[in-house]
């Protein structure tokens, strides 16, 4: 492979399609980021090219610009293949590459992916997609059954191919790659080129270009870097404290999954916390009107996917919190960027479990900054706090009048039953608080971060649940195949699944906490080696 390095140029100088142009306007790029420089031009002469990118560096219009250069709108066969990892990543990825053909009539992107029923996919693979964007098991199973054929294809992607890697995938993309014509067009784009990639770039490829963009791996000086090591407490629980105690005027959180952003803004507003959710899946409208309520004070806290947060410059962030870890070093810097901005000062703290420690000191190093430990506020700070408040919100009231018709009511029922006064104000103040408590109980906390100590084969790692899966040898499932297929469903990275044990007929898999009911549902419903999961919480003693 080659290296590549050329200038940079503006987005006209790259495509002369009035249509893509506009489009891009629209969505807001002015000039080419560095991999769509020197990757659009080498896809548009037709050559395999190998990107090396991390993500959030504009990869999908690098080869989302030529595909749709290419396509013959008026050929209502397959003509270019995307493979993702994840789910989360394919709706991404077919999101962005409908928003730049919205001027190009008769052009058709469909999404396949595990976890979607099979009826709407193969409605949209009948009437024609010209672009198919889909994770390596759902497009096996509609190549299977002839609902998608490849006889017909220019070109394929495999985005983020070292995440496909890790999941267990490689198998499957060699097992689609058979099925594709020989003349076609092969881009590959990895964060990293291990020896398992540089095989398939041999094997799959014909005189593939290298595309290399250096790291961004820098973070503001503004922004004071913390965590929290997950333990002790459950995340809710620990936010919940830092959100008090830190005194958040606003606050972005990032979440792994939509559904995840969904479940914890419900949480934090149960909790009488102003917050809301932000994900890829909402309307441009309702997206642009949660901004709105933000910069206008009325939600103090954006629970979000990195997908929905990426562009975002809204200066009340003053923290940014990972409620879940980042996949790598660029991910991470692009995250806590949206604190500290324009020289302000900014906090970003990250929730980190013991298994992702080696990732933590991957940041480190890479960024060459400290991310300093911190400890939990204890109950005393949040509960002396609370109750500074309550006194406070009772000189506002009385302060506000209208007192008049409850002090009668209040004198009728002194005489009436001899109660002490400073008995009723307490009752009173009991039924406005309702059933969640005034204070919080002081629990047992590691203060600092501590090695993970596996004493037995069935200890959980803190912020793990255990599940009972329905498959095992006597199937033939091997753990990659399990990994891929959580992967594909939940949207959780490889990195974040935890302990697998097969045994003949089931096997256990360690997953974090707070599964959301519909992520769970579809687990249940999932199949590996033909065989549903039937997935089920199991005790462990």
């Amino acid at each position: 492979m080659q290296d590549v390095v050329q200038d940079c140029f503006s987005f006209s100088e790259l495509t002369q399609n009035p249509h893509l142009l506009a489009a891009i306007d629209k969505l807001g790029f002015s000039n080419p980021t560095p991999i769509q420089t020197q990757a659009i031009p080498l896809l548009l002469q037709g050559v395999d090219i190998v990107g090396q990118a991390q993500t959030g560096t504009g990869k999908t219009l690098a080869f989302g610009l030529p595909l749709l250069e290419r396509v013959a709108a008026t050929d209502r066969t397959t003509q270019a293949l995307v493979l993702t990892p994840t789910r989360e990543l394919a709706l991404q990825v077919s999101r962005a590459l409908q928003q730049l053909c919205v001027n190009l009539p008769g052009l058709c992107v469909t999404s396949i992916y595990g976890g979607q029923e099979y009826g709407s996919q193969l409605k949209a693979l009948h009437k024609g997609a010209h672009i198919v964007v889909g994770t390596p098991g759902r497009v096996m199973d509609h190549i299977k059954r002839g609902s998608l054929r490849l006889h017909a294809l220019k070109t394929i992607v495999l985005d983020e191919a070292d995440e496909m890697l890790s999941m267990g995938f490689v198998e499957d993309i060699e097992w689609i790659l058979s099925f594709c014509p020989k003349e076609r067009q092969t881009a590959l784009f990895s964060a990293t080129i291990p020896q398992r990639i540089q095989n398939i770039c041999t094997s799959y490829m014909q005189t593939p270009r290298l595309v290399s963009i250096e790291k961004r791996c820098s973070a503001a000086v503004t922004i004071h870097q913390r965590y929290w090591k997950v333990a002790g407490l459950n995340k809710l629980d620990a936010l919940s404290r830092i959100i008090e105690a830190e005194q958040i005027d606003a606050a972005l959180i990032f979440v792994r999954t939509k559904a995840s952003a969904v479940v914890l803004a419900d949480q934090l507003a149960e909790r009488e916390f102003k917050s809301s959710a932000l994900h890829g899946d909402m309307p441009q409208s309702m997206r642009e009107h949660t901004i709105k309520r933000i910069e206008e004070n009325q939600i103090d806290l954006l629970v979000a996917t990195d997908v929905a947060a990426r562009g975002l410059d809204i200066q009340r962030f003053g923290h940014v919190i990972n409620y879940d870890m980042p996949a790598d070093t660029e991910s991470y810097v692009h995250r806590i960027g949206r604190t500290g901005r324009a020289g302000r000062d900014g906090q970003a703290i990250s929730f980190v479990a013991p298994r992702e420690l080696h990732l933590l000191r991957a940041i480190e190093r890479n960024t060459k900054q400290i991310i300093q430990p911190m400890s939990l506020p204890p109950a005393s700070l949040i509960n002396d706090r609370r109750i500074l408040a309550f006194k406070q919100s009772v000189l506002d009231t009385i302060k506000q009048g209208r007192l008049e018709p409850f002090l009668q009511i209040i004198q009728d029922l002194n005489v009436e039953h001899d109660l002490d006064p400073f008995e009723m104000a307490a009752a009173l103040a009991v039924k406005a608080q309702g059933k969640a408590p005034l204070l919080v109980k002081e629990v047992e906390l590691p203060q600092h971060p501590i090695a993970l100590v596996k004493t037995a084969r069935n200890e959980l790692e803190p912020g793990m649940v255990r599940y009972r899966l329905a498959v095992g040898q006597s199937h033939g499932v091997n753990p990659g195949q399990i990994v891929g297929t959580i992967a594909d469903v939940s949207g959780l990275q490889g990195r974040h699944i935890g302990r697998i044990t097969i045994n003949r007929d089931h096997s256990f898999v360690d997953l974090p906490e707070g599964m959301p009911g519909e992520i769970y549902q579809l687990l249940k419903n999932a199949r590996v080696c033909q065989t549903p999961l039937k997935i089920k919480p199991v005790s462990i003693q």
